[in-house]
């Protein structure tokens, strides 16, 4: 039997660069899972319906750059392997979403956040602070940004036009996942945030919203 391979810092931070550019510029590792809308026919939408249908994928595939970088981040600076396992499985997951809301802006004929960067960068510094806080803590931060997260999904599926089957259909499964994660951290021993910054954390994801929903 191989030995497990132990990877030095500079290893680390090489293949968390590499995760970066995947999950920035729309190569996410991911766990090949099939597109849930597969077998979804495309729905006869007015342009307007589209561009509204599009622009919310636009946020949701954002926000899945935003997870992505808080689970580098915090992996990145585990303490322990268990953690640090989680994490890099979540990330994992967090790609296939990344992948199914691209799949579907480009069959909406619409685009990813041109500030995508900006939202990896932004989180993955929230994520090493968090991380660098302590385990409990970092895995209190998780368990909240799922939270806020299966919260924001299920109220996009209301807001998505009655017709567009396809972008429901995919939001729903995130939402599962989203909310397994969230049991995940909070069973590995997640801390309860204080409310403030669990307030602050809305008010950032507010901004983010506004925001991709247009660029």
């Amino acid at each position: 039997m191989s030995a497990q391979r132990h990877y030095s810092k500079l290893d680390q931070l090489c293949l968390g660069l590499d995760s970066a550019l995947r999950s920035v510029f729309g190569n996410p590792v991911t766990t090949n899972r099939e597109y849930p809308a597969a077998d979804v026919a495309e729905p006869s939408m007015t342009p307007e319906q589209a561009k509204h249908a599009a622009a919310l994928m636009r946020i949701n595939h954002a926000g899945e750059v935003c997870a992505q970088a808080l689970y580098h981040g915090q992996g990145l600076v585990s303490k322990r392997p268990d953690v640090r396992d989680k994490m890099e499985q979540a990330a994992i997951e967090e790609g296939d979403h990344l992948a199914w809301c691209s799949q579907r802006l480009y069959e909406l004929s619409s685009h990813t956040s041109y500030l995508n960067p900006l939202w990896y960068m932004g989180s993955f510094a929230i994520g090493i602070t968090a991380g660098l806080i302590g385990d409990k803590w970092s895995l209190g931060f998780l368990a909240e940004t799922e939270n806020q997260v299966v919260k924001h999904l299920q109220s996009h599926m209301t807001l998505l036009p009655m017709e567009d089957k396809k972008s429901y259909q995919i939001l729903q499964q995130m939402e599962e996942d989203e909310a397994r994660h969230r049991d995940d951290a909070q069973e590995a021993g997640a801390a309860e945030l204080p409310s403030f910054i669990k307030k602050l954390m809305g008010f950032t994801s507010k901004i983010m919203v506004k925001t991709a929903y247009w660029v």
